[in-house]
């Protein structure tokens, strides 16, 4: 086939077209929330599992396009400090709250700097204490178990054994910062060994207890040390030695002290707090109350309860979110009792929100990442719902980023009747929304 000039030009500017397009998908590709290959464990990050994590490409995107200068970053969410640790890395100080003392303890030791030499003489005579034990006198480890209810049920007695002899040699080590590196290996340890069901937050027991009656403890804790020391050491050698983080046993919905934050000195919020009630969405408390209980932290069964939508309120209240409203009405004449389960999760969250927005500073910004929840088939729009309650208190909305989340630790299935085998499965998507405030 021959052009003629003419056609030949028009090629050649269909072809710069093309290629420019292509160009442009490929950074759309590249420049995806997804993170669909990005790796997820690396830096302190590798420490411990969790419910519902925010990856950490999430909250470092967000630090990068909306906190880059940034002298202090909160979250009032905090869970194992993925935001925490982001910050960090970028020399941005944080301060942390969440109200389960196993989260804190993980978060504290995921942002704190330890002497690699020291570290691995404290191994290295653990791993000498432990694996030279003579298990003739492990009887001796028998008396003094930890009290938790019903513990024949969730350990074997061989392992309720092995891991007395862990805790005791952790709670010997006299430095504070290594002896709580060692706690949270031990409280994965406590999970892995007991006979919990490993894909479940809640407390769901397996059902062949021959898997697990002869569990290697001691391997499972030195497993979770190291890698845990590699992932300090990525930390340590990328962080700058000047910031810090300090996490506190917050209850936002309450209050935050002025002693720990003041009005106006936060530069940047980012969180992913809550989607709903402990009891029907992510069950927190339950999925930390064997390492809570180990580690003698007291209330452990109670934490859920505490947890935002965990103490029910009797009358509907009036939001500040028009589509919140709307939605309860309509969940309401569906099912009175349901709804009352959810508005006492939104006025906690409201009121959370109403404290957060004190303490970020005029053109600062808050950063939530939310997923939308379904109850009774009806869908209840968690970020249009955080847009609204950030505009009320002083914030512009920027914008709101969808990202699927093929790879975030979630329930396969949620109960959205809360009746005992109806079932669906749970978001695919979240969203994160942005928001300055302007006032």
């Amino acid at each position: 086939m021959v052009y003629n000039n003419k056609e030949n030009k028009s090629l050649k500017t269909l072809n710069k077209s093309f290629v420019a397009y292509s160009s442009t998908l490929k950074k759309r590709e590249d420049y995806s929330w997804d993170f669909k290959k990005a790796n997820t464990k690396e830096y302190t990050h590798c420490f411990h599992s969790y419910p519902a994590m925010m990856i950490p490409q999430v909250a470092r995107r967000i630090i990068e396009n909306y906190g880059l200068g940034s002298k202090l970053l909160f979250d009032p969410f905090c869970g194992t400090g993925t935001s925490l640790v982001e910050a960090n890395l970028k020399g941005i100080n944080a301060v942390g709250a969440d109200i389960n003392p196993l989260a804190r303890l993980i978060a504290k030791v995921k942002t704190t700097r330890i002497n690699i030499n020291y570290l691995d003489s404290c191994l290295q005579k653990f791993f000498d204490n432990i694996f030279k034990l003579n298990f003739a006198s492990i009887d001796d480890y028998q008396s003094e178990l930890p009290k938790i209810k019903n513990i024949d049920y969730w350990f074997s007695r061989e392992t309720q054994v092995k891991l007395n002899i862990v805790f005791r040699y952790v709670e010997s080590i006299e430095d504070e910062k290594v002896k709580n590196f060692f706690k949270v290996a031990f409280s994965e340890t406590v999970r892995e060994s007991s006979f919990v069901r490993s894909n479940e937050f809640k407390l769901v027991r397996i059902k062949n207890l021959e898997d697990k009656k002869d569990v290697d403890v001691f391997a499972i804790m030195s497993s979770k040390l190291l890698r845990n020391r590699q992932g300090l050491i990525e930390f340590q050698n990328v962080c700058p030695v000047n910031v810090e983080s300090k996490i506190y046993d917050i209850n936002s919905t309450i209050n935050i002290p002025l002693n720990i934050l003041t009005p106006n000195s936060v530069d940047i919020v980012v969180t992913s707090p809550p989607y709903g009630d402990s009891k029907t969405t992510v069950a927190y408390g339950q999925f930390s109350r064997f390492s809570n209980e180990w580690l003698g932290y007291k209330d452990a069964h109670q934490i859920d309860k505490k947890l935002m939508g965990g103490m029910k309120i009797k009358n509907l209240p009036y939001f500040n979110s028009r589509i919140l409203n709307d939605t309860l009405n309509t969940l309401n004449k569906i099912d009175e009792k349901r709804t009352l389960d959810v508005l006492s999760f939104y006025n906690d969250f409201q009121a959370a929100i109403k404290n957060i927005s004190k303490v970020v500073k005029k053109n600062g910004f808050a950063c939530f990442v939310v997923g939308n929840r379904t109850v009774k088939n009806i869908t209840i729009p968690n970020d249009e719902i955080t847009v609204e309650f950030l505009t009320q208190n002083g914030f512009l909305h920027i914008e709101t980023i969808i990202r699927n989340i093929p790879s975030k630790r979630m329930p396969i299935k949620n109960s959205p009747s809360n009746i005992i085998g109806e079932t669906s499965t749970t978001m695919k998507n979240e969203y994160i929304v942005i928001c300055q405030k302007i006032k």
